[in-house]
C-alpha cells in the first residue's frame, strides 16, 4: 500500500464513505489508476536480484504465474466482501473476526500491524542504500550513519504527526512520478539491450551451459520466489475501499482487473528483461535497489542515479504514509476493542497518540536490529510478508464460508464465490508453506507477546479471554515462539 491509498483511507476515515459527493465519484480510468498506484511501491526496484537470488528465468515465470492467480483470486475476494459484508469496514481482520471468532481477529489485525511497521523498516533501509549512490557513507542502509539517519527521519515525522498533521496529498503527485517514469524508461531500454541467449543459456538453473552448479529444482526455484511476489503486492487489499467512491459499482471490478493486470505486467517485464542483460549471479549480488546496476549496465552512471532518485523520493512519500497507516491500525483497533483501550488515545489535535508511540518505538527498535543483519531488506520484508499471512488467508477462508453458507448471497448462485474462495485460501496456504520453516517460527517469536495484549483488551471489556479452540491455539504459538527462541540462540535459525 502506497501513498495514493493511505491518502484515501485517510480521506475515506474523516469525511465517511456515505458523505462522497456525486461529482467526486470516480470514474473507470482514475480508479485503474488508483489500484495501479496502491500496488506499485518500491519493492519493483529491487526485484531483478531479489527474484535472482534463488530462482532461473524459468521458475520466476512460473512464480508470477502462480502470483498472478492467486492474487486476483484474492482481489476478487476482497471486492466480494466489500459487497457482501459492507458493514465490516475495519480492515482485512474484521473478516477473520468475524468469521472464525475475536481471537482469530485479533492476530489478523496482530499480523497486520506488525507487517506494516516491519515493512517501514524495510523501507528506510532501502532509501539509505538508495542514498548510499551519492553518499558512499550510508553503505547497505543498514550501517550506523543510516540508522542515525533512518531515525531522525522517524521521530521528525512522529513530531509531525503528533502537531496535527496527518496527510501530505501532494507527496502522492511526487512519488507517483517518481516511481513510474523510471519504470517505464527501464522497461523500454531493457527491451533494446535484451540478449536471448543470455536469457535462455540456463533457463531451468540446472547450471547447463552456464558452469554453475544450479538452483536446485524448479520447485524449490518458485518457492523462492513466493514471499519476494507476495511484498509487491501487499496492499491489493486496498482496492476495495474504492467501491464506495465509483460512479459505477461495476467499474471497481473491472479497475481491479485492470489495474491488477498493469502491476503483473511491469512486475514480470522488470525481473524478466533483467536476466536477459546480466547474468544470475550478477544479479543476485547486486545491491538494494538492483534495478540501478542492471540499468547502469545498459547506459551508463547516469541510469543507476536515475533509479536511486526515483526509488528514494518514492518509497520516501511511502514511508510518510507507512507511518501514519502504522499509528491507524492499532488505534482502529484500539477504538473496537479488539486491542487494549490505551492505543485509542487521541492528543488534543486529535492524533492517535498512544498508538504513534508504540509503534514508532517498535520501528526503532528494529532500526537498531538492522545493524546485526547481513542482508536487512530482504530479511525484514520476508518476516512483513509472512507476517501479513494471516490476514490474506483468512478472509479468503471467510469469503469461502459465506459462500458455502450462503449468506449474503440471497437467491445468487454462489459457485463463483466457492471458486475465488477456495483458490484464493489454497494460495495462502501454498504462501505460508512456501515461506518456510526458518520465517514462520520466527514470525511466531513475535505473534506471542500479542496474547498478554489480547488478554488485557478482553478484561477490559469484561469478556471471556478464551474458548478452548482459542485457548488451544495460544498455546500452540506459545509453544512455537519458546521453540524458535531457542533455536536462534542456539545458532541453529538466524534471525538476522
Amino acid at each position: 500500500m502506497t501513498t495514493a491509498d493511505v491518502n484515501d483511507l485517510v480521506s475515506v476515515k474523516n469525511a465517511g464513505v456515505a458523505q462522497t459527493r456525486k461529482s467526486d465519484k470516480l470514474t473507470l480510468l482514475p480508479l485503474v489508476a488508483l489500484v495501479v498506484g496502491s500496488m506499485i511501491g518500491g519493492g519493483v526496484f529491487n526485484l531483478p536480484s531479489d527474484m535472482s537470488k534463488g530462482a532461473s528465468p524459468g521458475a520466476i515465470l512460473i512464480g508470477w504465474m502462480i502470483t498472478g492467480i492467486g492474487m486476483m483470486m484474492l482481489a476478487f475476494v476482497y471486492q466480494n466482501l466489500a459487497v457482501r459484508k459492507p458493514n465490516l469496514n475495519a480492515g482485512p481482520y474484521a473478516y477473520a473476526k468475524a468469521g472464525f471468532g475475536p481471537f482469530v481477529g485479533f492476530n489478523s489485525a496482530w499480523g497486520y500491524w506488525l507487517s506494516a511497521f516491519l515493512g517501514n523498516v524495510a523501507y528506510a533501509v532501502a532509501i539509505f542504500s538508495a542514498l548510499s549512490h551519492f553518499f558512499p557513507i550510508f553503505g547497505d542502509g543498514n550501517n550506523l550513519p543510516s540508522i542515525v539517519g533512518a531515525s531522525l527521519c522517524l521521530w521528525l515525522i512522529h513530531a509531525l504527526v503528533l502537531s496535527g498533521i496527518k496527510q501530505a496529498a501532494f507527496v502522492n503527485v511526487v512519488t507517483s512520478i517518481a516511481k513510474l517514469v523510471p519504470l517505464f524508461l527501464f522497461v523500454l531500454v531493457a527491451i533494446v539491450g535484451f540478449h536471448w541467449d543470455r536469457f535462455t543459456v540456463d533457463f531451468w538453473g540446472t547450471g547447463a551451459g552456464s558452469g554453475t552448479g544450479g538452483l536446485g529444482s524448479v520447485m524449490e526455484q518458485v518457492k523462492s520466489t513466493m514471499l519476494v511476489t507476495l511484498w509487491v503486492f501487499i496492499g491489493i487489499e486496498g482496492a476495495s475501499v474504492y467501491s464506495a467512491r465509483a460512479a459505477r459499482r461495476s467499474d471497481v471490478g473491472r479497475a481491479t482487473v485492470i489495474g491488477f493486470v498493469g502491476a503483473l505486467g511491469i512486475y514480470v517485464l522488470v525481473s524478466l528483461l533483467a536476466t536477459g542483460v546480466l547474468r544470475q549471479p550478477e544479479l543476485a549480488d547486486l545491491k538494494v535497489p538492483s534495478m540501478a546496476g542492471v540499468f547502469e549496465s545498459l547506459v551508463g552512471p547516469w541510469g543507476a542515479a536515475l533509479i536511486n532518485i526515483g526509488l528514494v523520493i518514492s518509497v520516501g512519500g511511502a514511508f510518510l504514509s507507512w507511518t501514519l497507516l502504522c499509528a491507524e491500525i492499532p488505534y482502529t483497533c484500539g477504538r473496537d476493542g479488539t486491542f487494549p483501550k490505551w492505543f485509542a488515545a487521541e492528543n488534543a489535535n486529535g492524533s492517535p497518540v498512544n498508538a504513534l508511540w508504540a509503534t514508532n518505538l517498535l520501528i526503532q527498535l528494529f532500526l537498531a536490529l538492522s545493524f546485526f543483519s547481513r542482508s536487512a531488506y530482504q530479511f525484514f520484508y520476508f518476516i512483513a510478508s509472512v507476517a501479513i499471512l494471516p490476514p490474506y488467508v483468512l478472509s479468503g477462508a471467510y469469503a469461502l464460508k459465506l459462500a458455502l453458507t450462503g449468506e449474503g448471497y440471497g437467491a445468487e448462485s454462489r459457485t463463483k464465490g466457492i471458486l475465488v474462495g477456495a483458490l484464493a485460501t489454497a494460495y495462502g496456504l501454498w504462501l505460508v508453506y512456501a515461506a518456510g520453516l526458518q520465517y514462520l517460527l520466527m514470525c511466531a517469536v513475535l505473534f506471542a507477546p500479542g496474547i498478554l495484549v489480547y488478554v488485557r483488551a478482553r478484561r477490559e471489556h469484561g469478556e471471556r479471554t478464551f474458548t478452548g479452540v482459542e485457548m488451544a491455539i495460544a498455546a500452540a504459538i506459545a509453544v512455537l515462539a519458546v521453540l524458535a527462541a531457542w533455536l536462534m540462540w542456539t545458532g541453529r535459525i538466524s534471525p538476522l
